[in-house]
């Protein structure tokens, strides 16, 4: 058995190079010698630094970099798929955020462009005696057969102690032409102490924080959210408060301070007019959108009830001249 631990191909090689080198005392080499030991180095060279050993000097220089990074991305708080918990891209966050922004803002605008118009408008003169009227456009249920589009006239004492008077014509739907269509019927409507009414109306404070306080405190319990019912308290105020501008802008302020509020820019009411909207969604609320007049940014209702006409008249019954637009759609 051979002990020497060496492979048999180290005698070969010896051999070899002492071929090619020349013997000593000669510095000379043959003829075809120099170039012939010059590409026997150049193997050698080859083989000791083949591709297989510069791999692991990349490598040892990857493991030292890495660890660094990405101890500070942990650092940092975020990695490059995300943050460190496991949540959303940072920058996708960040983006997010400032799109909410950005409409939060154009809503807080639009709000406050509404507000001056509506406060530009001459307040109505109104007496004790006298009654609101209101002409909506909607729809209505009706138990297992569809829906009804109703047009509707209502007249609300001014100072809410007697009765009213509301008025129903029913356009189309499952009730019209029925016994259940009660078109051209007028029924009374018996004084309601739980509904806000016009002398009432001015009394709230003009000042956006005050009646923003005041709502939410009349409101308080009212629903999940706590901004739902108050979105909701100022929509029911906005067509009678249309008659008294102060009031009318204070309630825009203050809706503008209501989070959640954003622009629609293609909104539409419930009688199939066009406008910019501003829409208010709560968790656990329904989506509500208010939609104004482009140009004159006059409240033409919401997309569930169209508010057609506001006047005072003297008696129950009495109404304003139609306008020629004014149609069932």
């Amino acid at each position: 058995m051979n002990a020497d631990p060496r492979t048999h191909s180290e005698p070969d090689e010896r051999e070899e190079l002492a071929r090619l080198l020349p013997p000593p005392g000669d510095p000379a080499l043959p003829p075809g010698r120099h170039h012939a030991l010059k590409e026997h180095l150049m193997r050698e060279i080859d083989r000791d630094t083949a591709p297989a050993s510069r791999p692991r000097a990349r490598r040892r220089l990857v493991l030292v970099a890495v660890p660094a990074l990405a101890a500070a991305a942990v650092a940092a708080g975020v990695t490059a798929g995300g943050t460190s918990d496991g949540g959303p891209p940072a920058a996708a966050t960040a983006t997010a955020s400032a799109g909410a922004a950005a409409g939060r803002q154009e809503a807080v605008e639009l709000l406050d462009r509404i507000a001056t118009a509506a406060s530009a408008r001459t307040p109505a003169a109104v007496r004790d005696d006298q009654y609101v009227y209101l002409r909506t456009q909607g729809t209505r249920e009706v138990a297992g057969e569809g829906t009804d589009r109703i047009r509707r006239e209502d007249w609300h004492a001014v100072d809410g102690e007697r009765d009213g008077l509301a008025r129903l014509d029913v356009l189309s739907g499952p009730s019209k032409g029925g016994p259940a269509d009660a078109s051209g019927r007028d029924m009374k409507l018996e004084a309601d102490p739980n509904r806000t009414t016009y002398r009432e109306l001015q009394k709230l404070p003009t000042d956006p924080g005050a009646l923003l306080e005041k709502l939410y405190a009349d409101t308080e319990g009212q629903g999940s959210d706590r901004h739902g019912p108050v979105f909701e308290a100022i929509e029911a105020m906005l067509p009678e408060s249309t008659l008294l501008p102060e009031v009318n802008a204070a309630l825009y302020r203050a809706a503008a301070k209501i989070p959640g509020v954003t622009v629609d820019r293609d909104a539409e009411d419930a009688a199939g007019r066009p406008g910019v909207g501003l829409t208010f969604e709560a968790a656990g609320e329904d989506r509500t959108t208010w939609v104004f007049d482009r140009s004159t940014l006059a409240y033409l209702g919401s997309d569930e009830t169209a508010v057609l006409a506001v006047a005072v008249v003297d008696e129950p019954g009495d109404a304003p001249a139609r306008p020629a637009g004014d149609r069932a759609v």
